[in-house]
Parts: C-alpha cells; sequence; structure tokens
C-alpha cells in the first residue's frame, strides 16, 4: 500500500527538449521508499501547461509537491536570457490549485538554493543530490516528524530561510568557509550508490524517455556524482559536491542496457567529467565492453555513447576502451592555450593545474585513431585574456583539427564559484570591477561578500537581480581585450570587437567545423542551445546523437528544414 502521492514537475520549457534525468532518479528512490509517484512534464505543453496543471490537480492530492530546476538561465554571456521567471509562474499555479508543501532542486537550483527558495515562495529546497533528502522529507511529512530532523533540508521559516546541517559535515573549503550555506561540502551521502535508477518509456505520469529521444533529446547517464576538482568558474563542486561519489558500475550499465533495450541508443554521461576518477570510469567502460561480449543480442552493440572529458587524465587505454563500448565522440573543455591564464583557472582541489594542452594534443588524437569524433571547446574571456592570448588560443585550437572547435566569449558568474566569491570579496559592496557586465545593469555593478549581507538570500540574489528586484545577471569579460574604453567601463558594455575578431581569426573555408560567439543579426548560425532554429531542425528532421557531431553540415540541414518549411533563420521575420 502506498505511503502516500509525491508529484514531481518538471517546468523546463526549452527546446530541444533534454530529458529530466533528476526526475527518473527521484521517483525511484521514492518508488522503494513505498510512495507513488507521477510527474508532470511540462515541456510538451509549452502552450497549454496552464490546462495540464489544472487538469491534473483537480483529480490528484499529492502529499507533497517536487519541481526540478535544471537551469537558471541560458548561461551564456551574451544572451541572458533568465527561465526563474517562467518557473515562478508555474509554481505560484501550483500553490493555487493544492495546499501541499513544494520542494525545489536540480543543479540550476543548487547554484543559488536560499535565493530561489524565496524567489518563489517554496517550502522547501535542496542543495545538490535529492534523493536521500526528499525521501527523508516525504517520511517526516507522513509520520508528523518534524522537518528540522531533515539533514541537509533547507527550509522556508518565519526566521527566514535556513538549512538543516547534516549530521558530520565534511571536506570544508580551507578558505571562505561561508557559513550555514552548504558551500563546498561532499555530498556524497546524499547520493544512492548501488541501485540502478529506472528509466521508463510510455508510462503515463512518468518521464518518457523515447519521446524525448525521439524528439531530439539524448539520455541522461550519471557515472558518478560530484566532482573533486576546484576550477574558478564551475558551479559543480559546490553544487554536487566535491568528493565524487562513484555509482556501482554494474547499476550504471544496467540502466544504459535498459535505456538502449528500449530503443535509446545515444546516451550522453552527465558526470561534472566523465574521466576524472579515471580508473572507475574504465571499469563503466568494461562492464559494457563485457556485457557486449557475453551475449551478440545485447542491445549494448547499439549504444553510441558520447561524454564529457577534461584533457586528462586520458591515456590509450581509455580511448580504446570507450571505442569498444561505442562511444561516438567525446567533448572536451580545454578552455585555453595559454598556462599563464589556466594556472590558478583549471585546477585541482590543491590548487594545481592538472593538464597542458599538449594533452588535448594527445586526446585528439587517440579520439581519432579509435575512430571518435571531438569537440573541442575554448573559454575566451576569462581574467587577463589579451587580443594577443585570445590570438594564440585561436590558432592552436584551430591546428588541432578536431571535429568541431568551439570559442565561446565571456562567463556567467554565480554566487559559490571561486570567481564569483572572489569577486565579491574585491567589490566589498563599495566598488564595482572592470569586466563586470550585464545587459540590464541600470548602474556599477557592486557585489557584496557574503559577510556583509543579511544572510545567504541576499548574498545570493545579487547575482541574478539588481536592487529592485528586477533581472540582472552578472557577466565577465576580460576588460584587457581590445574593446573601446566606453564598453569596458559601461556596465552594459557588450564586447562586439571581440566577437568581429573572433570572426576575422577563422577563415571562411574554416567556418563549417567552428562555433563561435554570435550577436544578434551576425549569423544565422548561434551556437546557443535554447530554442536555436539549428537544434530544432536536427530533432523534428530525426537526426540523433550530439548536437556538435551534426554541425558540419548544418547549411544543408538548415536548407533541408527551410525547404520544409520547419524552422526561419535566425533573425528572418
Amino acid at each position: 500500500m502506498s505511503r502516500g502521492l509525491i508529484t514531481l514537475v518538471n517546468p523546463n520549457k526549452v527546446h530541444p527538449p533534454i530529458a529530466p534525468y533528476a526526475l527518473d532518479v527521484l521517483t525511484t528512490a521514492l518508488e522503494r521508499a513505498g510512495f507513488a509517484v507521477e510527474v508532470i512534464d511540462l515541456t510538451f505543453h509549452r502552450d497549454d501547461w496552464q490546462s495540464c496543471l489544472d487538469g491534473y490537480f483537480a483529480t490528484r492530492s499529492p502529499m507533497l509537491v517536487g519541481v526540478t530546476v535544471r537551469n537558471t538561465d541560458t548561461v551564456y554571456a551574451f544572451e541572458q536570457r533568465p527561465f526563474i521567471g517562467e518557473h515562478r509562474e508555474i509554481i505560484a499555479e501550483i500553490r493555487r490549485l493544492t495546499d501541499a508543501p513544494i520542494i525545489g532542486g536540480g543543479i540550476g537550483f543548487s547554484t543559488m538554493p536560499f535565493a530561489l527558495v524565496d524567489y518563489f515562495g517554496i517550502d522547501y529546497g535542496v542543495k545538490g543530490p535529492g534523493e536521500e533528502i526528499i525521501c527523508d522529507l516525504a517520511d517526516a511529512l507522513v509520520t508528523g516528524r518534524p522537518t528540522n530532523t531533515v539533514a541537509g533540508l533547507i527550509r522556508n521559516t518565519p526566521d527566514g530561510v535556513i538549512r538543516v546541517p547534516p549530521p558530520v559535515l565534511t571536506s570544508r573549503p580551507r578558505t571562505q568557509p561561508l557559513p550555514n550555506t552548504g558551500y563546498n561540502e561532499a555530498r556524497v551521502w546524499q547520493v544512492d550508490q548501488t541501485g540502478t535508477y529506472i528509466r521508463r518509456t510510455g508510462t503515463p505520469f512518468k518521464v518518457d524517455n523515447l519521446e524525448y529521444y525521439r524528439r531530439g533529446g539524448m539520455a541522461g547517464i550519471l557515472t558518478k556524482n560530484g566532482c573533486a576538482y576546484r576550477c574558478s568558474h564551475c558551479v559543480e563542486p559546490d553544487a554536487k559536491g566535491v568528493r565524487f561519489a562513484r555509482r556501482d558500475a554494474a547499476a550504471v550499465v544496467d540502466e544504459m542496457q535498459s535505456l538502449a533495450a528500449h530503443g535509446i541508443f545515444d546516451q550522453h554521461t552527465t558526470d561534472s567529467e566523465f574521466n576524472l576518477a579515471i580508473g572507475h570510469s574504465k571499469d563503466v567502460l568494461r562492464e559494457i565492453v563485457r556485457r557486449k561480449h557475453a551475449s551478440r543480442f545485447s542491445p549494448l552493440h547499439q549504444l553510441r555513447l558520447w561524454v564529457y572529458c577534461q584533457p586528462a587524465p586520458f591515456d590509450a587505454e581509455l580511448a580504446g576502451l570507450l571505442a569498444e563500448a561505442g562511444c561516438a565522440g567525446v567533448n572536451v573543455g580545454t578552455d585555453h592555450v595559454r598556462p599563464d591564464l589556466l594556472r590558478g583557472w583549471k585546477t585541482t582541489e590543491k590548487g594545481t593545474s592538472y593538464y597542458t594542452f599538449a594533452d588535448t594534443e594527445n586526446l585528439v588524437r587517440l579520439c581519432h585513431a579509435n575512430g571518435m569524433l571531438t569537440m573541442v571547446e575554448s573559454l575566451l574571456g576569462m581574467p587577463g585574456e589579451t587580443e594577443q592570448t585570445l590570438r594564440e588560443c585561436v590558432d592552436a585550437f584551430m591546428a588541432l583539427d578536431a571535429t568541431v572547435t568551439a570559442f565561446s566569449l565571456g562567463l556567467r558568474l554565480f554566487p559559490y564559484t571561486p570567481m564569483g566569491i572572489s569577486m565579491a570579496e574585491e567589490c566589498a559592496g563599495v566598488r564595482t570591477l572592470p569586466g563586470l557586465q550585464s545587459n540590464t545593469a541600470t548602474g556599477p555593478i557592486v557585489l557584496k561578500p557574503l559577510s556583509m549581507c543579511d544572510g545567504p538570500v541576499e548574498y545570493e540574489r545579487q547575482f541574478m537581480f539588481d536592487e529592485r528586484g528586477d533581472f540582472r545577471l552578472v557577466c565577465y569579460f576580460s576588460p584587457e581585450l581590445t574593446e573601446d574604453a566606453g564598453t569596458v567601463t559601461d556596465p552594459t558594455g557588450r564586447w562586439y570587437r571581440s566577437v568581429d575578431l573572433l570572426w576575422s581569426l577563422i577563415d571562411p573555408a574554416d567556418h563549417y567545423r567552428v562555433m563561435l560567439p554570435t550577436v544578434s543579426g551576425s549569423s544565422e548560425h548561434d551556437n546557443n542551445y535554447a530554442d536555436n532554429p539549428f537544434l530544432t531542425s536536427l530533432t523534428v528532421l530525426g537526426y540523433t546523437g550530439a548536437f556538435w557531431a551534426h554541425w558540419r553540415d548544418r547549411e544543408a540541414i538548415l536548407r533541408e528544414s527551410r525547404d520544409a518549411g520547419i524552422v526561419q533563420p535566425v533573425g528572418a521575420a
């Protein structure tokens, strides 16, 4: 007999659709704990989401509603499109339709959980993996146990938004403890490391993984949670945990095999980086290979695996195992070629660099030798970037001859990244810093460190909102790039000259294999994900796999889609 109904909501209306993997994880955990679970997925109800919610809650009375926030915004410095306004509208409608308490979570939510509990006006929140915490909360609600006994739970109380600390706090940061925020904790205890997450297809009120796949969304696969590295711009160590929570290799491959049996062959790792904790990565791949060898009927023979990696560690054994397991492509976040820029930027827990550009050259060479595609990504505009360092990066990256080379410009700042923390400290509530930028700023961007704020709500909000409560997404562009003086001193300045420079450095004959930042009207080949015409064309036309694998053919694909009346180019009437 069920202990009660819990409803999970996906408010993400961005297309191409991305399956809400987190809701499969939570559904699995809650069902094992004896609860009935139903999913309302609004991704496929962009226009009729209100009637969808109305119809559901007219016949359901859940004891708890969970809402996942995958992204707070596009995290694209030139677009700066927030999503949480739409999410709050959806949550307000849920509030109108049910008296059940609401809990928020997800990777985007975890970047600023206190501010979002406050902004959404919800009862609870989770920072990091949610399966253990939501099960404990559900048990507390059904048994009448006080919710302040639920370890790790963020609670909206009359005294403010506060967090129940876990029994033991480990892996506190060496500096900047940021008390009461859950900053930089190990979250291994929040992860089910042994069980297999159940992935469904065609089951009413569950995530429909095959429908997502048919519409172009690959299935996500988590082999481990968290990240033990400390890259300056990255939210994941804080949001997911600073220690690797390795899942059982057999449980991971059970999940992959189940998806393949449903006809979902393109699967993408959702680890922070697949090759970190490389021994575990190899164990997962060996288990895939073992099952393929054990049966010629295994659906894993049709698996096309896509992985995120860092340049190192990556050796010949890993490349061979990836190829044998069915890996189709490797996306590597190299970021830059200059060691002086990478030093202190891409680091281990101890603050040391862990790769050189030679490691990227080795990775691309090994992948191509083993028949795997590669996408190499740069991150331009970091502190210290100049026109000269940008030119050096472009030259070196283009010489790699990766399948696709991507250049991004500018960084979105978040409250608990090392860069976000340090810039708030430097501003000290009294000054702005060169390079701080927002498209909607109405004055200088002046951040305050947590020690100067009333608490984590105020501290986190300033990275998303201005003093009036209007959206003001804080970004950073290196002020040492060659821009007009007025651009650098204007908080709304746009680094257009640097975009033009990037385009000028690429031979037009190589444009087919390069992703470049764009500004409105500059190109039909916008490489932002959200509601992108090229990507939506791919999904309607039936292409599968990582979108970048089709990038070289984008002109033909866009032409095919326009001929079919599917999309218009960016900027078209």
